[in-house]
């Protein structure tokens, strides 16, 4: 038995990104539906031009905006799908599969990132398995500061999916600098409202952990130079987050 998908993207300023995930889409969903927060360059322009449909809203947190474009959608069953992301020819043909069986419960995949023109194979960036299909009726996000997660009751079955998930991450340096940091910032207000606590020697340990973790033990050494990289600005986003954490707590105590 068919069964209709609905991609759900949320966009601000893609214009760089959002047609080639759109073009990857093809065949492969039902509908698009493009919940923009704002967006002033082309990228509304560029979806309309796609055939996607959208809808507009002010930013409310990356779980509360997927899960309005998930109840604007036409059909059930949702592919969450980033602008900066592409379904692989691989993972096309498996996904065309299941929906011609019909879809039942949840389905993952593993998502590959370019970073700086590489694909990334170790450091523990791959295989980042990602639940990307499901039913609304059965599955929601949630989170509030940082990342979003999928609530998955627990007798939902997970099937995996061969092929990748191409994820066009970090065109720079300076870019993945820029965004560690933004990141630990909202993870550092994340855990501020949580009552963490930590002890002085904690960004330090932490962040020599992290890279030890990524570069060593997750073998980012066979990435070459660019392993290093990311090791090492990955590693100063664990140590700025407790440092930004401890700024906070002195502001707001």
């Amino acid at each position: 038995m068919y069964t209709s998908i609905t991609a759900v993207i949320i966009t601000k300023n893609e214009e760089k990104n959002i047609e080639r995930c759109i073009l990857s889409l093809a065949e492969v969903v039902d509908e698009v539906l493009v919940v923009d927060s704002g967006s002033t360059d082309k990228t509304l322009a560029i979806s309309r031009e796609l055939g996607a449909s959208i809808l507009e809203s002010q930013w409310l947190g990356y779980a509360k905006t997927k899960n309005l474009g998930n109840t604007a959608s036409k059909n059930d069953f949702i592919l969450s799908i980033d602008a900066d992301e592409v379904i692989s020819p691989a993972l096309k043909k498996s996904i065309l599969l299941q929906k011609v069986s019909g879809l039942e419960g949840t389905y993952s995949f593993n998502r590959l990132t370019n970073y700086c023109g590489k694909w990334i194979r170790h450091s523990g960036w791959y295989p980042d398995v990602k639940v990307r299909i499901f039913n609304k009726r059965d599955v929601h996000w949630t989170g509030d500061f940082v990342h979003e997660t999928l609530h998955l009751p627990d007798e939902l079955k997970i099937k995996h999916l061969p092929g990748d998930l191409l994820h066009y991450s970090y065109n720079s340096k300076a870019d993945h600098i820029a965004r560690t940091k933004k990141y630990a910032d909202l993870s550092a207000e994340k855990m501020f409202h949580a009552k963490k606590a930590f002890g002085p020697l904690k960004p330090i340990i932490s962040g020599t952990a992290k890279f030890i973790k990524m570069y060593v033990l997750k073998r980012g050494f066979l990435d070459g130079s660019l392993g290093l990289q990311i090791a090492k600005i990955s590693a100063r986003g664990v140590h700025s987050k407790y440092k930004t954490l401890a700024e906070i707590r002195a502001q707001k105590n």
